[in-house]
């Protein structure tokens, strides 16, 4: 736990063990998984660019990839992924989290992940349920999106959130 006031870190605490085969407890270098935290973010991200007329809510995802495209099966014929799907986990995509790789393991590229091709150690992102039929969480969703995101823009998540999100705030 951090408190920062004024735009500097007053305190902070940590709680925990970094393992729990040896008790070592957690410390203020221990390093964590961003992990999700990173969905409202590029959320945030999106709704700018559909703000400024860069993207649409309600058009196919595929309009916008260049690098990748959803697969089409027989789930996308009447309903398409869209990025309204993507951002609200209603876009029947496959992969609900990534337990990610570990120091000196190989890391994939976003087509590799996309496609659960090695390096990657996660399934293939694919739609096995009717887009807007339901909520089902997907970070294979969020992934498909830093990837149209990337590809609409030729600029990194990274870079784009520091810009749209974090020297706003």
């Amino acid at each position: 736990i951090a408190v920062i006031n004024g735009g500097k870190v007053e305190w902070s605490r940590q709680y925990g063990v970094r393992d729990a085969k040896t008790g070592e407890p957690v410390g203020a270098a221990t390093l964590f998984q961003v992990a999700s935290i990173t969905k409202p973010v590029t959320a945030t991200v999106a709704l700018r660019l559909v703000e400024k007329g860069v993207l649409d809510l309600d058009r196919d995802v595929n309009g916008y990839l260049k690098s990748w495209k959803v697969p089409e099966n027989e789930l996308t014929r009447e309903q398409k992924v869209t990025l309204r799907r993507l951002l609200s986990h209603s876009a029947g995509l496959t992969v609900s989290g990534f337990r990610g790789y570990a120091a000196g393991e190989a890391v994939p590229s976003m087509l590799q992940v996309l496609d659960g091709t090695p390096p990657a150690n996660s399934a293939p992102i694919r739609v096995d349920q009717k887009p807007g039929s339901g909520f089902r969480y997907s970070g294979g969703g969020y992934t498909v999106l830093q990837v149209l995101i990337e590809d609409v823009t030729g600029r990194s998540l990274a870079d784009l959130t520091e810009e749209m999100v974090l020297k706003p705030a």
